[in-house]
C-alpha cells in the first residue's frame, strides 16, 4: 500500500492507495475558514495549520487501518506548493519513512493532477494507456494554467500555458473586485447561475491560433475600469451579470486555445483538472468539444479537483515500475517545481 501525503498549500491530506491504484481511504482537513477573514491564504497559517492537522489525520487513519502492518511506500508532494507548506508534509513522510522502514517518494504536484483524470479509469490495476493516449490535459487552478500532452512513453509537453494570472487567481480576484468573499471564484459561479452570460463584454486574450498561451490579467483589469465609477448599489444590482460574463470570458479562452491544439493533433482523449475543473461551466463546455472533436472526455472526479493525497498516490502508481524519464521521485522540495 501507498500511503500519501499533500500539503503544498492550504489542505492537509492524506491518503491509502493500494498496489492497484484503488483508493482504499482519505482524510482531509481544510483552511478555508481560518484563511476566509484575510481574502486568501496566508503562509504563515497554513504552515501552522499543517503542524496542527497532520498528527489527528495520521491517528482517524490508523483507527481505519493497521498501517505500520500494511504501508510498504510513502509518496508526498515535494513541489510546487508553498515553501513551509511542502516542508510540514515531507518532513511527516519522511519521518514515518524512518520509523516504519519504508521508502519515501517525492511526487509532483501538477503531475498528480494531470493524472486525476485517470483515477476512475484503473481497472484490476492496469490503465488503459491504448486507449487514452495519446491525451491532451488541461490543468486548470488558483496557481495554474496548462495544456499540455501526455504521449505514448507517459512523458508531458507543455504546450500552452498562462503568462501572467492562472484562470482561477482571475476568477478569484474578479469576485474581489465585485465584493464576492474567498474563495472567490467558487462563489462567482453561485452568483453567475442567475446572470446573462453575453450582458458584458470581456477581452478574451490571443484569439490567434498560432499563439498557444494564455493570459488573464487584462481581463481583471477590464472589470475594474468597468465598475471603476459604480457605485456599490449599481454593482449589487449587476453582480449576476457581471459574473456571469466574467465567467464566461474564462471558459471561452480555455475552451478556444484547446480547441485550436485538437485540430492540429491526433489525441484519443481530453482530461480536465485542477481547482476550476469543478465550475459546471466549464465541465459542460468541454463536454460539447469534445463530443464534436470524437474524443473520450475524462474530467477529475470533483473531490479530487482541489489539492488532495488520492491523487498523489495515484500518481506514485502509475508512475511505478517503469518510470517515464521527466519524473524526479527525489525527497528534496521544489517550491517552483514545474510539469515537466
Amino acid at each position: 500500500m501507498w500511503l500519501a501525503f499533500e500539503s503544498s498549500c492550504d489542505e492537509s491530506a492524506l491518503a491509502l492507495v493500494s498496489e492497484k491504484g484503488e483508493v482504499h481511504g482519505e482524510w482531509l482537513h481544510t483552511q478555508i475558514e481560518k484563511h476566509a477573514e484575510y481574502g486568501g491564504v496566508v503562509p504563515d497559517l497554513a504552515v501552522g495549520e499543517h503542524l496542527n492537522n497532520f498528527i489527528p489525520l495520521l491517528g482517524h487513519a490508523m483507527s481505519e487501518f493497521d498501517l505500520p502492518s500494511i504501508v510498504t511506500r510513502i509518496a508526498v508532494t515535494r513541489g510546487p506548493g508553498l515553501v513551509g507548506c511542502l516542508g510540514m508534509g515531507i518532513a511527516f513522510a519522511k519521518s514515518l519513512g524512518l520509523i516504519w522502514n519504508v521508502p519515501v517518494f517525492g511526487v509532483n504536484h501538477l503531475r498528480g493532477h494531470a493524472f486525476s483524470v485517470f483515477m476512475q479509469e484503473i481497472s484490476d490495476g492496469q490503465l488503459p494507456w491504448g486507449k487514452v493516449l495519446p491525451h491532451l490535459g488541461l490543468l486548470v487552478s488558483g496557481g495554474n494554467t496548462l495544456l499540455f500532452e501526455l504521449n505514448e512513453k507517459r512523458e508531458i509537453k507543455v504546450i500552452a500555458e498562462t503568462v501572467d494570472d492562472a484562470a482561477g487567481e482571475a476568477l478569484d480576484k474578479g469576485a474581489k473586485l465585485l465584493g464576492i468573499p474567498y474563495p472567490g471564484g467558487a462563489k462567482m459561479e453561485t452568483v453567475a447561475q442567475d446572470g446573462k452570460p453575453t450582458a458584458y463584454e470581456f477581452p478574451r486574450a490571443f484569439p490567434e491560433k498560432k499563439e498557444l498561451k494564455f493570459s488573464f490579467s487584462g481581463l481583471k483589469t477590464s472589470l475594474l475600469y468597468k465598475i471603476k465609477s459604480w457605485s456599490d448599489e449599481e454593482i449589487y444590482r449587476a453582480k449576476p451579470d457581471l459574473c456571469a460574463s466574467f465567467q464566461q470570458a474564462v471558459v471561452d479562452q480555455l475552451v478556444r486555445k484547446a480547441r485550436h491544439v485538437i485540430d492540429k493533433g491526433e489525441f484519443k482523449s481530453f482530461g480536465l483538472s485542477g481547482g476550476v475543473a469543478n465550475n459546471e461551466l466549464l465541465r459542460y463546455e468541454f463536454t460539447k468539444l469534445c463530443e464534436d472533436k470524437s474524443l473520450q472526455f475524462l474530467a477529475a472526479h470533483k473531490k479530487h479537483t482541489g489539492d488532495n493525497a488520492a491523487m498523489i498516490g495515484f500518481a506514485a502508481f502509475a508512475d511505478s515500475g517503469v518510470l517515464a524519464n521527466n519524473v524526479d521521485q527525489s525527497l528534496s522540495f521544489d517550491p517552483s517545481l514545474r510539469l515537466v
